[in-house]
Order: structure tokens, then sequence, then C-alpha cells
């Protein structure tokens, strides 16, 4: 009942605060997440989640922490069957152990036990213990077992004297010790099983009372807090079969705080952890271990969490060529702290069941170095071989993921980081680049601290991001493998550790005077609680992929003190190819910026192989790193062409227990003016490069020209990059970057497009100078020739004369077509307009429809009411790019005309006609004002007065939808209400002015409720002209039906009063109906308007012909707009394939899909913690809810009604 009482206490809290954030118009800052309506339902739903209903099971007998005591026989069979690589494994850490007993066992003596961090005695016990259980007859091992249990459970306690303020140790102890404890307990006598429990009882005891007082038992999402949490539980799971009562309040803390855990962690959509890959694999081995013990003694599933779903890629797509090595952001060693394989395989088993963490699991092990500084500590490599022998699946096929084989860019929206080619095997072509730039604790913990959405949340407080570094916009890069710029790894907290810039003079600085770096440097850990440290970001601008080809960009300006006054510190990595890296950096200040000068820092580990300095070509400076022969260069220069001579120095730093050691080539820029630019080239031992120089630097961007191997890349680069204008007026599209190379244009984000022939403009018409003398030279030359050969031959003068006509008419018209083809002048405009443009090949034939001229984007979103396309609010609202806007609200009403657009949906059809005859001129005026003068549309809404009747109105017609009760309320609490409803709408137009006014070029993007607009795009296109970018969202009709008649009491066909609108739609007035055949009628709503007149129709029917009515009309109407005009998307693809369909969307406006964007829609589509109004919870699942609760028979209604359109839409049959 204990355990029952504290998940509804927590989910209690989780509904009161869906009760005050729920928010039904929508918000371009705060609306990042929405909570159903109804309270009731919503704690249901989560608590039927966590199968609160479930008692805790009762263990009567050891082992039964992972296992039953009828488990063991199966467990020995595997040991040399199916698992026998893993056993062998657990042999050879018993028999290393066994032959080193001095260093293996704990100490004699308490006081060297706690004079030194001890955790490496409570993490080999556990694999020694399972293999004494395994191996009963191994009389050796058992007696060591026996020895170092009795050695711990005589010291007075586990804590290690130099740190009396961490129970890590404790914890470690603790685990290992009640886990060996559980696998021993029927080889023991019963003097030592009582001795045993007495010291798991005393220390889980005093665990529990560290947790009330102690950081870790408050701080989420820590490696501490997941260490000592997993130790207290295990320590009550063991000890509690005697004492449960009490052991039952251990369980309830813990379950708690971890089931907060999970909950947080499933905000985190990439599966990432923010203390990097090393202390990432601490934290998951403990919060694997936690997800198995809570379903298999309370029955709490955590296994959809999707953080676990994505959790592989945090260690695949982190991995460096070979498998040894990983990204060493944050606090890292050069690999993981713990497992991963125990984690791998965990995921493989209980999560994605594909086999793809088996096969990774086998590479890491397969690869693992046998000794230099990769190898792992004999404190940690063994710690988690019971769990991998436990959780291995050997009936799942290893098999690597899709796309294993070539280089692939994989995306941590949350974290911040990108990397390219991991994962795969060490050889020349593979290359691994990573780039960082992230939030504080990463995206979703600092929205959380920021927003406030949980009370239980109490800021910065509830988090402890210390092992964060100060690397917003740092870099790696490794060309065929070899690591030639890295991360400096642990240590502490500088900045100028990080492949990061720095700055002075400073008037904040705090160390290394009179330099500053970025926010909460100079300490042991990261400051994360000083002043403006918690508002710390970076943000990566875009990532994206092109063939052999990456372009990714970060902001950073955030990740430093307001203080120097900086504006901008923007960074581009351009992978150019497998040996080739561009960067540029863009730093913008005020004019009163006190920072005069830049500092760069490119670091390196590897001690085998030193930075010397070196020059290209005599002109720039640079570095160069010999490695056997094989140089790997750098190079750099400002936009003034100036490259100072670097200082290379070496460096050792405090790590964990011991040193560490750094090279690193740091470079200073002087910053004269508010605007520098600064290009670094990184290049291994296999291309040439020739020539690298800025060929334009222009405010909004620059461009480079870059000879590699004696091909010529001309590289433009944004650096406005929140202007949507600028980036289409600079590169032609609405990206970031393109390449121009070997007969192709690459745009980053869109492709590559074939380019036949660019022929360049030339500055003058007539080239008088040297063709002109060269011309008078031949007409000279052959009238000689001609001369000598009348004077040989005795050719007649008047002949002579007709061949040197000829010739001179000849050579005219030669230099005439000549002229011609290089004029640029006013003159040869008509006769020239189409010579000087890209000719694309066949497969770009659609971009160049009609000649359509490069537009930037105009929004229109449009479909059925219930259709679920509210979610596409994630990609566009609080976008640098887009402004949304729902229409309609009190303040944007559609204009009243001679005729009424149903709020719901209406059969007439608006043609091009329509707006060529001046019909429904008041919309057409409306709709150019709110596109065209978006701003000043705005502006022009008095908030105050304006809208008070319209107001009421709206409030009128939308009273029945918000009734919660059947209370009648008083006259002030109506009134109360309509005020509070009227300052929301307000709020609502306040917000947009204030996006606009950040954002000025923000193109609008409108979202039209009503699915009348569906039918009249045509009419749309005809006002805005190829601007228009319409998205027609389209659902499956029985999860349409489904939402419209269950997914609310009462239901949506009734709160929206659709009988009503729909008999209005065919009503007749003076003889006419709403729109006839004649004027725009849509013959499709014919069979809904017979099936109305049917007496025996019903809502199932009625809407499944409204469906079809609605669908077929709109695909035929809206067949005529062009491919680049209109696009139709399914919302099961949305929530489905979030990341690809958001892809395409983007793709279809002509713009890269920002990682910022892709995070909110992921995080809407598969967290489960996203509520669209009436439709709830929004998941792959809950969108076919219809398959499990909708009856048979109105299925197969629908399908016979809807399927001939079905199929063409892709919608199978589900009734046969």
């Amino acid at each position: 009942m204990a355990l029952m009482f504290t998940g509804h206490t927590f989910f209690l809290a989780l509904t009161m605060f869906a009760v005050f954030t729920f928010e039904e118009s929508v918000s371009n800052y705060s609306d990042w997440v929405t909570f159903v309506e109804n309270i009731d339902q919503y704690e249901k739903q989560q608590r039927e989640g966590l199968r609160a209903e479930q008692k805790l099971k009762t263990a009567f007998l050891h082992p039964s922490l992972y296992f039953d005591a009828e488990d063991v026989q199966a467990l020995k069979q595997k040991a040399h069957t199916s698992h026998s690589h893993l056993f062998r494994a657990i042999r050879s850490a018993v028999i290393a152990m066994l032959s080193n007993p001095l260093y293996y066992l704990p100490p004699p003596k308490h006081a060297d036990f706690a004079a030194k961090w001890n955790e490496i005695y409570g993490n080999n016990l556990p694999p020694l213990a399972f293999y004494c259980l395994l191996c009963p007859e191994d009389k050796a091992a058992f007696d060591f077992a026996l020895e170092y249990m009795d050695r711990m459970a005589g010291y007075k306690n586990w804590l290690v004297e130099n740190a009396p303020g961490d129970e890590v140790p404790l914890g470690h102890s603790l685990t290992g010790f009640a886990t060996a404890f559980d696998f021993l307990y029927n080889s023991l006598e019963n003097e030592r099983k009582q001795k045993y429990l007495e010291k798991i009882w005393s220390i889980s005891k005093e665990m529990y009372e560290y947790s009330k007082v102690r950081s870790w038992g408050k701080q989420l999402l820590h490696n501490h807090q997941a260490t000592n949490m997993l130790a207290l539980l295990i320590g009550a799971l063991v000890a509690g079969v005697d004492k449960g009562s009490q052991a039952n309040i251990w369980k309830h803390a813990v379950v708690d705080v971890m089931e907060k855990t999970m909950f947080l962690l499933n905000h985190v959509v990439d599966g990432s952890l923010d203390e990097g890959v090393a202390y990432g694999s601490y934290t998951a081995k403990s919060v694997t271990q936690y997800v198995f013990l809570a379903q298999r003694h309370f029955g709490i599933n955590n296994l959809e969490n999707n953080w676990l779903k994505m959790h592989f890629w945090f260690y695949y797509a982190t991995l460096l060529p070979g498998f040894q090595r990983t990204v060493g952001i944050a606090d890292s060693n050069y690999n993981w702290f713990y497992g991963p394989e125990s984690q791998l395989v965990f995921l493989d088993k209980f999560v994605m069941k594909n086999g793809a963490g088996n096969w990774l699991a086998q590479q890491i092990r397969k690869h693992r170095p046998k000794d230099g500084p990769m190898v792992p500590s004999t404190a940690q490599r063994w710690s988690t071989l019971h769990t991998e022998f436990i959780w291995y699946a050997a009936e799942i096929t290893p098999q690597p993921p899709p796309g294993y084989g070539s280089a692939k860019m994989h995306v941590f929206p949350n974290w911040g980081v990108v990397t390219y080619g991991a994962g795969l095997p060490n050889s020349q072509a593979n290359t691994f680049v990573s780039f960082k730039s992230g939030k504080l604790g990463g995206r979703a913990v600092y929205d959380i601290v920021h927003f406030q959405p949980y009370t239980w949340i109490d800021g910065w407080r509830s988090f402890n991001p210390g092992h964060e570094h100060p690397d917003q916009n740092s870099f790696t890069f490794a060309p065929n493998g070899q690591v030639f710029v890295s991360e400096a790894l642990y240590g502490p907290k500088l900045s100028h550790l990080n492949n990061v810039l720095v700055f002075a003079p400073s008037p904040t600085s705090q160390c290394n005077q009179p330099w500053e770096g970025q926010l909460g440097e100079c300490a042991q850990w990261l400051k994360w609680i000083g002043d403006e440290v918690g508002d710390s970001t970076g943000e990566i601008i875009t990532a994206s992929q092109a063939g052999d080809m990456m372009f990714v960009s970060g902001e950073a300006v955030s990740a430093y003190t307001s203080a120097m006054k900086l504006k901008s510190v923007y960074r581009v990595l351009l992978l150019l190819n497998s040996q080739t890296l561009l960067v540029v950096d863009n730093i913008e200040k005020e004019e009163d910026s006190p920072v005069n000068s830049v500092s760069a820092f490119f670091h390196n580990l590897d001690i085998d192989f030193k930075y010397i300095p070196y020059k290209f070509k005599n002109k720039y400076n640079g570095a160069m790193m010999d490695v056997w022969d094989a140089h790997y260069k750098m190079f750099w220069f400002d936009h003034h062409g100036s490259s100072p001579v670097a200082r290379i120095q070496e460096a050792e730093q405090a790590a964990e227990f011991k040193k560490r050691w750094t090279q690193f080539v740091n470079v200073t820029f002087p910053m004269k003016n508010t605007l520098t630019r600064i290009v670094y080239l990184f290049y291994g031992p296999y291309v040439n490069v020739s020539n690298c120089r800025l060929i334009d630097n222009a405010k909004p961007g620059f461009q480079i020209s870059l000879s590699v191997n004696n091909t010529e890349n001309t590289i433009s680069v944004v650096t406005e990059y929140q202007n949507l204008k600028t980036r289409f007026d600079y590169l032609g599209f609405g990206g970031f970057a393109k390449v121009v190379h070997e007969n192709k244009v690459t745009k980053f984000g869109l492709g590559t497009e074939s380019v036949k022939k660019r022929i360049k403009n030339s500055t003058a018409v007539f080239p008088f100078g040297f063709k002109v003398n060269i011309i008078a030279g031949l007409i000279l030359g052959v009238s000689l020739v001609i001369l000598a050969f009348q004077w040989r031959f005795y050719v007649s003068f008047g002949k002579m004369l007709r061949w040197i006509l000829i010739l001179v008419v000849t050579l005219w018209l030669i230099e005439l077509v000549d002229v011609w083809s290089m004029c640029t002048q006013p003159i040869c405009t008509k006769w020239s307009s189409g010579i000087t443009k890209l000719e694309h090949d066949e497969g770009n034939k659609a971009k160049q429809l009609e000649g359509n001229p490069v537009v930037l984007p105009d929004v229109i979103i449009t479909s059925l009411p219930a259709s679920g396309a509210d979610i596409l609010k994630q990609l566009f609202f609080n976008s640098s790019d887009f402004l949304y806007i729902r229409i309609p609200t009190p303040y944007l009403e559609i204009p009243e005309t001679e005729f009424e657009i149903d709020s719901f949906v209406d059969p007439c059809e608006w043609k091009v006609s329509d707006v060529q005859n001046g019909h429904f001129r008041l919309i057409q005026g409306w709709l150019q004002s709110l596109v065209r003068g978006t701003k000043l549309h705005l502006q022009n809404i008095h908030l105050s007065e304006a809208s008070k009747s319209k107001i009421a109105q709206h409030f009128a017609i939308n009273k029945d939808k918000k009734k919660r009760s059947k209370k009648r309320e008083s006259m002030s609490e109506q009134r109360s209400r309509a005020r509070g409803s009227q300052d929301k709408d307000a709020e609502y137009i306040r917000e947009l002015r204030r996006h606009l006014s950040y954002y000025p070029n923000a193109r609008p993007v409108l979202s039209l409720s009503s699915g009348s607009w569906t039918l009249k795009l045509p009419f749309f296109q005809e006002i805005l002209g190829p601007s228009m970018r319409a998205l027609y969202v389209v659902r499956d009709p029985r999860a349409w039906i489904y939402s419209m008649l269950y997914k609310n009491k009462p239901n949506l066909y009734s709160l929206r009063n659709v009988p009503q609108h729909l008999a209005a739609m065919f009503k007749v007035e003076n003889g006419k109906g709403k729109c006839s055949l004649n004027e725009g009628y849509a013959f499709e709503y014919e069979s809904l308007r017979k099936e109305l007149s049917n007496s025996n129709s019903n809502a199932v029917s009625v809407l499944s012909y409204l469906w079809l009515a609605n669908t077929a009309a709109a695909l035929r109407i809206n067949g005529v707009l062009l491919p680049t005009n209109y696009q139709l998307i399914k919302f099961e693809d949305i929530v489905s394939f979030p990341q690809k369909t958001a892809e395409i969307i983007f793709a279809f406006l002509g713009i890269p899909l920002p990682p910022a964007r892709l995070n909110q829609i992921l995080f809407a589509t598969s967290t489960h913690l996203f509520y669209l109004p009436y439709e709830g919870e929004i998941s792959s699942s809950s969108i076919h809810s219809w398959k499990q609760n909708m009856p048979n028979e109105e299925i197969r209604r629908i399908e016979d009604i809807c399927y001939s359109l079905m199929d063409h839409l892709g919608y199978p049959k589900f009734i046969e």
C-alpha cells in the first residue's frame, strides 16, 4: 500500500501541474507542452502506466534479486552453451582476482580500506559471487569470496575518510555486498547469513538517512543519485525479507526518486545524458538495473520509456572508428566508465529486440584494447559482467543497425551534439567529426528549469551539471580514424582546456586574467549556480549531410558573460571530404565592447604524436602532427589575411585521481572591428591543398575558394543565420551554406544539383584592346597571303576582292557572337536573358517548373477539424524563421462577407476565377494584409477596445466546448471567466508582436482550423502567388471518426454541433443553397447530402461520407497546384516517422530542418507526454487505439464507404 501511495502522490503532483499549465490558445513561447484537459483521465492513464495496483511481491528465498533459485540450473547450462563467451570473461576476472589477492581483496585493516577511493571492492564482488554460483565446485573461488565478504562485514563503516561528504563508495560497497549475499545465500552457514544480513541492514539504514540530507537525494539525473538510490533499493530488497515494514519505507524513497528520474528521462528525446558518455554509462548502469528490478519486484513497467528506446544511439553514434574510443564531451575517460555491454544487451532484450545491442556489445568486447590509456580501470572493468550474463538474449541474432557500413551524421538535439562517421571499423576511409553546442543540462532539463512546469522541481537545485564543461562550439576531428583534434577529457573546468574561443580583456575575468572563456569555468566542477551561468546555452543552428560532406554550425554567444558585450560567436564546420575540415569563426561585438583579442585552442592527448610549427605555402602559419611520416596539418588566417604564429604548449591537469597530459595549439587574433572572421583548415595526409582564400567578406556572409586535389570548391556561408530573407538572397535558398564544385552545387539540407554550364558575366561589352588588335592582325595577314597568291597565280583583282570581303564578314560574325555571349549591359538583356543561368539535369525538373523565382514561403496549414494538424505547431512555433498564427481567434477573426465561412466544413470550392472576378474582396484584402504586412496587421489590432463585441460573440459560441461541469455559474463568475479569456487572447496577440520584434523577417504560418479551407487553396494561390506553401493534413478516417465520437465525453461530434453544421451546409434559402453546382459546389458532397436525407443514417456513416467527400474534393481541387506549392501530409506519418516527415516538410519549404525543431516534434510524438486538445496523448500507439476500442461493425462500415480513397492514400483495410 505504501508503494501505491507514493506513486499516487507523485502523479497527483503531475496532474496538479496539468491543471495550471493547460492552455487552449497557442503561444509561440510558453506552449512547449500541452496536457489533456480531463484531469481524472490523465491521472488514470498515468497510474495505469505504472501498474500501481500491483503490490510488492514478497520473496522468501534467495537468490531473488535478479532471478529465482529454480533459474540457477538454466544459468549453469547457458554458461557452457549460448553464454560461454560471457562465462569465459567472468572466469578470467575471477582468475585475475585470485592471482593477486593482495590487490583485489579488501585490506585487513579498516584504516587502509578507508584511506582511498574504494569502489573497487564493491564493484568486483558481484561477478566473483556470480561465478561461485555457477561453479560451486571451485572451492578456491568460494573461499576467496568468503574472505572478501568477511573483511567487508568486519569494517565499522564503508566510507572514505578524505571524502566525508561523498557516499558513492558506500553505495558501490552496499550494491556489491548485498548482490553477492543474494547470490551466495544458499551456500552460507547461518552465522554468516546473520552477520552479513545485519551489515546490509545497518548500511542500508545509514544510506537512507544520508538520502534525506545529501544533495544526491535531491539532485536528479546525476550519477551519484542513480548509484546511491540503486544501492538503497538493493539493500532494501535483500534485507527486507525479514524486516519488511522498515524496508518498504526505503523502497518508497527509491521508487519516488527513480520514477521521477524515469519521468524526466522521458523528456530527453535523443537518449543522451548531459554528463557525457563516460559518466553517462555510469548513470545508465544503475538506471537499467533499476528498471529491471522495479518491474521484477514491483510490477512497474518503464520499458516503453522513450529514453530507453533511443539510448542505444548514445553508445553507437559516439564511437570513433575502431570501437575503442568515444567522444570525450564533459568529464570523460577515453571511453566508458561502466559497461556498456551490459546496458546494450539489456536494451536489446527488453526494448529494441533487433540484435543491434548484442552486435555493438560484441564489437566493443572484441576490440577492447589490452594495454594503454583506453584499458578499463580495474575498479570498473568487471562490475557489470553478471548483469550482462543475466540479460543476454542469445536467441536475438547480433546484427548492425540499418545503414551500417557508410559514414552517417547523427544529431542529438537534446544534448546539442552532432557526430559524423561513428560506429565504423578503423580504416583510412573512415573519418570522425563531432561538434557540441548545447544548453546547460541538456535542452529538456534547461527548459524544465526555466519554464517551471513541475512544482516538485526546485530550479537548478534539483540538478547537478557539475561534470559538464565550458565547451559550447567545441569540436573534434579524426581523419581516417587518427585523432587530430580531441577533447582534453576529465579535468578542471577551464575554457582553454576545450576547443573553444576565449576573449580579452574581460572585466569579469576570474582566472587567467585578462582572458575569460565561457560561463561557469575556473573550478574543479562547473559552477552552474553562478550569475548568468544558469542561462548559459549553445545552440546547434543547422546540421546537414550531403554524401561525404557535412555542414554544421552553432551559436555560443549566450555561453559568455554579457559584460564582454558580444553579439554573436558563430562557428561553422564544413567537412569537405574525409580528409579536409574547414572551420570558420564569425564573431560580432558591440561598438563599446571591451574585448580586443580572441584566442582559439586545439587539443590532442596522444603523447606519441606532437604538434610542431608549420607554414602553408610560405603564407599562412599553422601546425602539423607527424604520425609515422603521415602529416596532419592545420593553418589559419583572418579576414584581413593575417596569420599569427601560434603557441604550441603542453599542460597537465588533475583528472579523477591522477594527472592527465594534453598538448594544444593556441593562436590569438586581434579584434579591431565589430566583425571578425577567422578561417582554419585541417587536413590529412591523403589530400593536396593548393589554395585557400576568402573571396567575399560581406556582412550577411562570406565565400571561400578552396582548392583540394586540383579541384576548386567555392563555399558560401550565411552568418546572419536568423534572417530567412538574407539566407534566400545570399544563397538562393533558405539554408545556411552551399558548395559549388565539379559542375555541381550542394545545397546543404536540400541536396545536390548538377550544373551543365555557367558562363561568367563580363563587365565590358566590347573588349576592344586585345580582340580588335588580333582581328586586325588576322585580316592583314590573310590579305598579304591573298596578294601573294594573286601574284603567283595571276588571280583577277575582282575575284580577290570578293574573297577578302567574304573573309572580313565571316570574322565579323565570329566576333559578334563572342561579344553577345559575354554581354551584361542592358542593351543585351532582351537577347541573352537565358544565357547566364544554371541549367539543371532532369532530376531537378520539378524545381524548375514554370521558371518560378526563389521566393520566401508563406505557409498555409489546413485539414478537417480533429485531423491532428495542430501538431505541426511544434515545427514552427518559437522559431526565428516562422510566426505560427491560429485562425480564427477573437482578435484574428475572418472578415464577414457575402459568404460565411463555416467553422467546421462547407462544400464550396473557391477558384482562381473568383479572384479574377473580384469575389470575396474583403477576404482577399484580409489575407494580403495578414501575410504581406503581418507586423502592421497585428499592430492595428486594438486590444483594449477593438474586438469586445467579437470576443463576447466568440466566447458565447465556444462556451459549450469549455464546459467542465453542469454547475450553473453566477453572473460574476461568468464575467470573471470572460475577462480572463479576453486577457489571454490579448496576450496571444502581444506575444505574436514580440516575436516579430525579435525576428522581423519571420514568415507567417496560418493554421486554419476550419475544414472549409481545404477546398479553397487555388484561391489562396492566386492571391499569394508562388510563395504559397500549403500543407494539407489528412488522417485515417477510422482514427478520425474514433476521435470525433469516442475520445471525449461529451464527444467532439456533439461539442462541435456537427449535425447542425451539416444541416446548415445544405439549407436552401430563397430557393438558393450555400453554393450551387455552377457556383463552386463540390460535387463530391452529393453522397453526403443523400446520406443526411437517409432516415437510417447514423453518426458513423455521416462522418464517413463527410471524410470521403471533403478528402476526395480536396485531392481533386488541389491537384491543379504545383508540387512546389502544395504538399499532402498524413497525420500518421508525422507521429510514426516524425524526423523523416519533418525533413520532407522543411524541404518542401526550401529550408533545412533545424535541430531545435526536430527536438520539438520528437518530444510531441515520442514521449507520451504531449497532448492535443480533444485528442489526448499523442503516440504511435495511441493514434491506432481505434483498432482495440472501436466496434468492428463500425470499422467495417467506414471501410465500406471510404475504402477506395483509403487505398489511394495508403490506408489498408483492417477488417476483410
